[in-house]
């Protein structure tokens, strides 16, 4: 498997505990009965271990090649849609949140029929993502992208921004278009990234130049959405009667065995339907709001995340001793900073554990990054786990540094502050100081 790939059914990637192979849904959501299937094949087919990465899309760990073309059999079976070619991404919640300014998904549908109908067929890069979003409380703003069309509402009706690279914050928007448009014009700078050769992504593109091309009567462009990152986790009350529960799976991990488990007893309760959502979550549709707090229940005792202030939600890990790159133990790390950092996991920041530097769980800057080393532990201060770390601490001792950096925390933040903000307060010096001697 080429680097910068994505591992499918066609081409699983090998991993430190076998093959893993990534599942994108083509279809909204599962059924119970239809997550049950998968659960089961993963057992049969791999290790039983299930994950839900933080784009929301599904991975099934310690596969083999000849229990792969098994997993591709059974999820036939069962029914299951997997989507194939360039990853064009919608809100969990799409056309199922009243409040969204319009539905995503018949833009997205018509996207991605142009790009399969095209003739010579483009080659783009294997991990060319385009967000399409409604704008609901359960965005896509904080997920990286190539290409975003948001919603907007105007003067003239609804419109589409469509934006080059990075989240919605950073984004470089280069026109603001009707919804006819808005296949035409995305089609149009796929054609542009095609030209410039397979691996090149909206980063590379010349945002002054597509803007004048696409909007040259605009001057100005709405800006983008303000609202906060939402966080799976919760009973969350649309209206309309519609009920959602949101849980979310620990570090991102489950076993075959457990999910099976909780799925019999919230489909028995009434979940209709099952939305997998970023940032590890899964969302349950179709119980009433007595319902959803016994399943809320039910998920706890099962492990799962259930509340935006549980702790482990602020933690970013990847598969830790599971990939062969690997050099720590991130579930553990994962599991000895909830025990030691509860006044540095108050929400404001992620702390991010990557068992090497590629930095798989979390490519963006955290503000805190702690990295599996030869010698034991690196910490990142303010940077992406790729960069030079800032300390190291040995393996026996990183308990009383991750103590360190909580009571750094706890003894220096005023009334009022969060963790994120003392800590940028203190500056890096302070940080390094309480890893290295804590």
């Amino acid at each position: 498997m080429r680097r910068g790939a994505c591992p499918s059914l066609a081409t699983p990637m090998r991993t430190g505990d076998g093959l893993l192979v990534r599942l994108r849904l083509a279809t909204d959501g599962l059924t119970p009965a239809e997550l049950r299937a998968l659960a089961r094949a993963a057992a049969a087919c791999g290790s039983g271990v299930i994950e839900v990465t933080a784009r929301g899309n599904l991975q099934i760990r310690g596969l083999t090649a000849s229990s792969v073309p098994a997993l591709a059999a059974a999820i036939g079976e069962a029914g299951i849609a997997v989507a194939e070619g360039v990853a064009i991404e919608t809100p969990p919640l799409a056309g199922f949140d009243p409040s969204e300014i319009a539905d995503p998904r018949p833009l997205a549908a018509a996207l991605r029929a142009a790009i399969a109908d095209r003739r010579p067929a483009l080659t783009l890069a294997p991990k060319l993502s385009i967000v399409i979003d409604g704008s609901v409380c359960f965005h896509l703003r904080d997920i990286t992208a190539d290409l975003r069309l948001e919603a907007r509402n105007s003067e003239d009706g609804l419109r589409w921004l469509l934006s080059l690279g990075g989240t919605a914050r950073p984004e470089r928007p280069v026109a603001l278009l009707e919804t006819e448009r808005a296949v035409p014009a995305v089609m149009e700078i796929l054609a542009e990234l095609d030209a410039l050769g397979g691996a090149a992504r909206g980063r590379d593109l010349e945002a002054d130049c597509i803007r004048q091309r696409l909007s040259a009567n605009l001057d100005t462009f709405p800006a983008a959405g303000g609202a906060l990152q939402f966080l799976p986790a919760g009973i969350h009350d649309l209206g309309d009667g519609r009920i959602v529960l949101g849980v979310a799976l620990a570090f991102s991990q489950t076993d075959s065995a457990n999910l099976i488990a909780f799925l019999h007893r919230v489909e028995e309760l009434g979940a209709a339907e099952i939305r997998l959502a970023p940032r590890h979550g899964i969302l349950l549709l179709g119980l009433s709001s007595e319902a959803a707090a016994v399943a809320q229940r039910i998920a706890l005792s099962h492990g799962f995340l259930v509340a935006s202030d549980d702790p482990r939600n602020h933690i970013a890990t990847c598969a830790g001793l599971a990939c062969a790159s690997a050099l720590m133990d991130t579930k553990a790390a994962a599991r000895l900073l909830v025990e030691v950092g509860a006044d540095l996991l108050d929400g404001s920041l992620a702390v991010h554990l990557s068992g090497c530097a590629k930095g798989c769980a979390r490519p963006a800057v955290s503000p805190l990054t702690l990295v599996g080393a030869p010698s034991g532990y690196a910490l990142v201060v303010n940077g992406a786990a790729s960069v030079a770390p800032s300390a190291y601490r040995d393996e026996n001792g990183i308990r009383t540094a991750l103590a360190g950096l909580n009571a750094l925390v706890r003894e220096n933040k005023d009334a009022g502050e969060s963790a994120l903000s003392c800590l940028t307060r203190l500056g890096t010096a302070r940080i390094v100081a309480a890893f290295e001697q804590g």
